[in-house]
């Protein structure tokens, strides 16, 4: 790819709010998992006597175990949710990119 075209490209208004989109849908997506799992470890470090209660009398299974199940079954969930607008919104925005940027 020439230099002209290259720059063509990355001075492109739809390229550009492509990457705005991007940068912030994922920017949002990275903050959410973070706090999520961060409160998980701080719940961890400071909440030993909560996570270590049983959820019934006789069982093995703790509130921890079942929170812990929580951060990763969330973490697929909002994998899940990325794809979806990956599919809905990127995908398109780069085909049309692509067509228009081939001629």
């Amino acid at each position: 790819m020439r230099k002209e075209e290259l720059l063509k490209i990355l001075n492109d208004p739809e390229f550009q709010d492509l990457v705005r989109n991007v940068t912030k849908v994922v920017t949002i997506f990275a903050v959410i998992m973070l706090v999520v799992y961060y409160s998980f470890i701080l719940m961890l470090a400071y909440g030993k006597t909560f996570l270590s209660t049983p959820i019934c009398d006789g069982c093995a299974t703790t509130i921890g175990i079942i929170i812990g199940i929580g951060v990763i079954i969330f973490s697929w969930l909002l994998t899940g949710a990325y794809i979806w607008w990956a599919n809905s919104n990127y995908d398109p925005t780069v085909r049309k990119l692509r067509e228009k940027f081939r001629r």
